[in-house]
């Protein structure tokens, strides 16, 4: 997967747009971060899952997933090494981190799975 690639698939969901973030650039639907690119550096991309759901992702593809460093990982935060993620993988990672921060008319036009708040 290339970081465009990435953007890409971010941007296909309903009404993201990208921003910046912290000097890198950043995924948001209603105001909120979904996902981000480019941190610690260009190979990497982070998504936004609740603990679960990152340690379901991690155990089933640890060559692409893995939990960021620190409290923001513990509480969710995903590294993805964007060189080992396919689309196939990162596609249900993207949608899940969305549907977790999107308006609830947006993460239920997308089906099932879970959202916060």
């Amino acid at each position: 997967m290339t970081p465009d690639g990435f953007r890409r698939m971010a941007l296909a969901l309903p009404e993201a747009m990208e921003k910046s973030h912290m000097g890198h650039p950043d995924f948001r639907v209603g105001g909120r971060i979904f996902a981000t690119l480019g941190h610690p550096d260009e190979g990497w991309g982070m998504v936004k899952l609740v603990p679960e759901q990152q340690e379901a992702l991690v155990r089933a593809e640890p060559a692409v997933f893995s939990a960021v460093k620190g409290g923001w990982g513990r509480h969710g935060a995903t590294s993805v090494r964007l060189a080992a993620a396919r689309r196939r993988t990162l596609g249900p990672a993207l949608v899940l981190a969305y549907r977790n921060v999107a308006p609830r008319r947006l993460a239920e036009a997308l089906g099932t799975g879970r959202r916060e708040s």
